[in-house]
């Protein structure tokens, strides 16, 4: 275990905090730790007649389109499964009956505190009127087929870690 000797706030962001922290070692030796703090995260598998809602969109730091699951951050005192709720109808339109947990991750625990609970929605419907996207969201809803997204993950063409989790865990319940 390790044992923090003093640590030094070097960003307050809006969505993270950077702390860069002096640590003492099992070995009595000391380093320096820079630790990213995330609220956490809500990732949900909503499918619908065998096709996975997925969204594609754009993300900055990789300057790239992806294609992901519905998810989004975890506000404050919120509960991951009300996350997963809200989620799921801002980013698809869709209204989930309710939500099971089928995992939680931690996508890098290495400098990261996030944890992601991914969530399998059941009994979706489409919404009349959704509850609307963030503003800076731009998001395009893709309905694919179970065995096309566990290919375009073997083709490295799906790659955020998230989606990964949970189309491998749907081709494996509903497919395999």
């Amino acid at each position: 275990m390790e044992k923090r000797i003093k640590s030094k706030r070097v960003l307050n962001g809006r969505l993270i905090k950077v702390d860069v922290d002096e640590v003492e070692l099992c070995n009595k030796k000391t380093a320096i730790r820079e630790v990213v703090y995330h609220n956490g995260g809500v990732g949900l598998l909503a499918i619908k007649d065998n096709k996975i809602l997925l969204v594609r969109q754009y993300r900055y730091a990789q300057q790239m389109f992806t294609i992901e699951i519905p998810a989004g951050k975890i506000e404050p005192g919120e509960d991951p499964y009300n996350t997963g709720m809200r989620e799921i109808e801002e980013e698809t339109g869709y209204r989930a009956d309710h939500l099971t947990l089928f995992t939680k991750a931690l996508p890098t625990p290495g400098y990261c505190s996030e944890v992601l609970y991914l969530y399998e929605a059941h009994d979706i419907k489409k919404v009349d009127h959704p509850l609307a996207p963030d503003d800076d969201e731009f998001i395009n809803v893709i309905e694919m087929d179970i065995e096309e997204a566990y290919q375009q993950v073997l083709d490295l063409k799906i790659m955020d870690a998230k989606t990964v989790i949970a189309i491998m865990y749907a081709y494996n319940k509903y497919i395999k």
